[in-house]
């Protein structure tokens, strides 16, 4: 299920964007990021559409998608 990120608490979001960062380790180039960085370029991304927020109910989990994959 994809929870609306304009539905969150600003706050909110920010943790779960946080949470998914240090739980991916995802390797982003040459160019270490910091973690503000990474947030920033993540929000931007969930604003803009690219990506979403996805809620599974089986694993009860929280993760966040490319949104042309996760629709695919």
């Amino acid at each position: 299920m994809i929870i609306p990120w304009q539905k969150l608490d600003e706050h909110t979001l920010e943790n779960i964007v946080d949470s998914v960062i240090l739980r991916e380790g995802t390797d982003y180039g040459i160019n270490e990021l910091s973690l503000t960085e990474k947030r920033n370029n993540l929000l931007n991304q969930i604003k803009q559409g690219s990506a979403v927020i996805v809620w599974s109910e089986l694993h009860e989990s929280i993760d966040i998608k490319d949104k042309t994959e996760f629709l695919g």
